[in-house]
C-alpha cells in the first residue's frame, strides 16, 4: 500500500529496515546524516555520502539515474543517535536552483508499505532536508520535512556539525623529507623581478640532506636512516647476459631521497615515511610501501570536488623503498615551495606533493564567465615542501614584470600571489558572427610579481574526455572546459 504525506506530517515506521530513495527531474546528490539529541552529528563519520557510503546502520547506493537510495536499519543504529536524516543537494549538472526541478518526491520503502513525499514550492534553494527517520517513545517514526537550504550540500553539512574544513591528517612522527634534487640549470631572469633570499627550513628528517638553496640549521647532522639501504642496481654494465642501449645509465633509476625526476615523464619517490600521490598514478615500486586511498582529500575536500569539479584524487603512499609515479606519459616538473607564496594549479596536472604542503579549491579571480584550463576553480598549494606537476608538452616559464596573458587552456599553474582576470580580444561583431575571428577571443590576464607556467597544448586536462570530476564521477567529467 501507498501512501502520501504532506510537508510536517508524521507516521509510524512501517518497518525495521526502510529504503529512502529520492528521485527528481535534475541531477541531485543524496546523503544522510546521523543526528544526536543535540541535533548534531557526534562526528564526521556521521555523514553518509557518495564518498563516505556507510555508518552503523546507515548505507548509502548509488541509483544509477533511477534515484539514490539511503537504506536504514534502525535496529543498528547507535543508541545515541535520535535521529537519521534524509537530505537532497543539486549537484551542478543542471539549474543553480530547485525553483528549476519540475520534480523532486522521497519515497520511504519497507516490506509493509512505501511512504511517499512530493516536495513542491520550492525557489531558492540547492539543497533540501526530505524526510527524517526519529526516535520516539521508544519506536521509531517518518516525518516529511521539506526544508531548504540556498548554501548546497556545503550548507547541510555545517547545519549539521559536519567539518568541512578537514585537512588529511599526516602520519605521526612522520615528517615530510627533504630532497637533493639534481642542481638545475641556470634561467635568465627578467630584468626587475629579483630573486628571493634563501629562507631557513626546519631539520630535515634523518637521513635525508637539505635541499641545495636551503639553509640547515646550525649544528644539525643528517644522520643514516637505520633498516632501510637501496638495493644495488641488479643489471652491472657488462655483467647481464645480454646487451641492449636500454642498459645505459642513462635508463638506470635516479638516486637520491624525496620527489625527483626520472626522466622527463617519471617521477621517483626515495620514501623513508609518507608522501601524497595522485591516486592511479603509481607505475613501479620497490621496498615495503602502504598504499591508501583518500579521495580527494577529507570530506570538506569531497564537498569541494562535487560543487566545483576540482581537486586532486589522492592516495597517501607510506613505507621504505623506491616509488615511480607518472600520468599518461605526462612531462614531469618539480617545484619547491618555500613557504613564501602559494601555487595555483590544475588539479588534473598534480602528480605527486610532500604531505608537509597544503591545499584548498578556490575559485580563479576575475574568470567567472569562462572556464579555463581548470575550469572556474583550481588547487592552491601553500607550505614548504616540493610538488611534482605534469604538463603536456615541454612548458614556457614567464616573469610576471609586465602585462602577461595566456590562452586560458595553456596556462597550468602561476604564483597564487598574481592578480588574475580576462581579456576579451574579439568584440562581438559582424567578423564573428560570419566566422572572421581570431580565434583568440579570450584570454587569462595576469599581474603583479610572480611567474606563469604555459604548456604548448590547448587540450584540457586528460584530452577531451579527460578531467578530474568530482564525487562519485570522479575521473569521467571534463570535457572541453575542463
Amino acid at each position: 500500500m501507498v501512501s502520501e504525506l504532506a510537508r510536517g506530517e508524521n507516521r509510524p515506521a512501517p518497518a525495521d529496515q526502510l529504503t529512502v530513495t529520492v528521485r527528481s527531474s535534475v541531477g541531485v546528490d543524496v546523503s544522510a546524516l546521523l543526528l544526536g539529541t543535540d541535533g548534531r552529528v557526534r562526528a564526521d563519520a556521521d555523514f553518509v555520502f557518495f564518498n563516505q557510503p556507510a555508518a552503523p546502520g546507515v548505507t548509502y547506493r548509488h541509483g544509477r539515474g533511477a534515484g539514490d537510495m539511503v537504506d536504514v536499519r534502525t535496529g543498528e543504529v547507535p543508541a545515541d543517535v535520535d535521529k537519521v536524516v534524509v537530505t537532497a543537494s543539486l549537484d551542478g549538472s543542471g539549474p543553480t536552483t530547485f525553483a528549476g526541478a519540475d520534480t523532486l518526491v522521497a519515497t520511504i520503502g519497507s516490506t509493509s508499505g512505501t511512504l511517499t513525499f512530493p516536495m513542491a514550492g520550492l525557489s531558492t534553494e540547492t539543497a533540501v532536508v526530505c524526510v527524517e527517520i526519529y526516535r520516539r517513545q521508544g519506536a521509531w517514526k517518518v516525518r516529511a520535512v521539506g526544508q531548504g537550504y540556498d548554501n548546497g550540500l556545503a550548507g547541510i553539512a555545517t547545519a549539521f556539525g559536519v567539518n568541512i574544513d578537514d585537512e588529511p591528517q599526516p602520519a605521526p612522527n612522520q615528517p615530510a623529507p627533504q630532497q637533493v634534487p639534481p642542481p638545475p640549470p641556470q634561467q635568465p631572469r627578467a630584468q626587475g623581478y629579483p630573486a628571493q633570499q634563501p629562507r631557513p627550513v626546519p631539520p630535515p628528517q634523518q637521513g635525508y640532506p637539505p635541499q641545495p638553496g636551503y639553509q640547515a640549521q646550525p649544528g644539525y647532522q643528517p644522520q643514516p636512516s637505520p633498516g632501510y639501504h637501496p638495493p644495488a642496481p641488479a643489471f652491472q654494465q657488462g655483467a647481464q647476459p645480454m646487451h641492449s642501449e636500454l642498459f645505459d645509465p642513462a635508463h638506470a633509476e635516479v638516486n637520491g631521497v624525496g620527489i625527483q625526476k626520472q626522466g622527463s615523464k617519471m617521477a621517483k619517490v626515495g620514501l623513508n615515511g609518507e608522501v601524497m600521490a595522485r591516486a592511479g598514478s603509481m607505475v613501479a615500486y620497490q621496498g615495503n610501501l602502504e598504499f591508501k586511498a583518500l579521495g580527494s582529500g577529507g570530506i570538506g575536500r569531497a564537498i569541494q570536488q562535487r560543487l566545483t569539479g576540482e581537486g586532486v584524487p589522492l592516495m597517501r603512499v607510506t613505507g621504505q623503498g623506491d616509488l615511480f609515479l607518472a600520468d599518461a606519459a605526462a612531462d614531469v616538473h618539480l617545484i619547491d615551495l618555500d613557504g613564501s607564496d602559494g601555487l595555483t594549479i590544475n588539479g588534473a596536472n598534480v602528480l605527486a606533493f610532500d604531505s608537509s604542503l597544503t591545499y584548498n579549491v578556490q575559485r580563479v579571480q576575475g574568470v567567472a564567465s569562462v572556464a579555463s584550463n581548470a575550469g572556474f576553480f583550481n588547487c592552491v598549494f601553500s607550505g614548504r615542501g616540493r610538488i611534482a606537476i605534469t604538463t603536456d608538452g615541454a612548458p614556457v616559464v614567464l616573469n610576471v614584470d609586465q602585462p602577461t596573458y595566456a590562452d586560458p587552456q595553456a596556462a597550468v599553474a602561476w604564483s597564487s600571489s598574481l592578480q588574475t582576470g580576462i581579456k576579451r580580444n574579439d568584440s562581438f561583431g559582424l567578423g564573428r558572427l560570419i566566422g572572421r575571428s581570431t580565434g583568440e577571443g579570450l584570454t587569462l590576464s595576469f599581474s603583479g610579481r610572480g611567474f606563469v607556467i604555459v604548456q604548448p597544448s590547448e587540450l584540457p586536462p586528460g584530452g577531451l574526455i579527460g578531467g578530474t570530476g568530482g564525487g562519485q564521477d570522479a575521473g569521467q567529467r571534463g570535457g572541453l572546459f575542463g
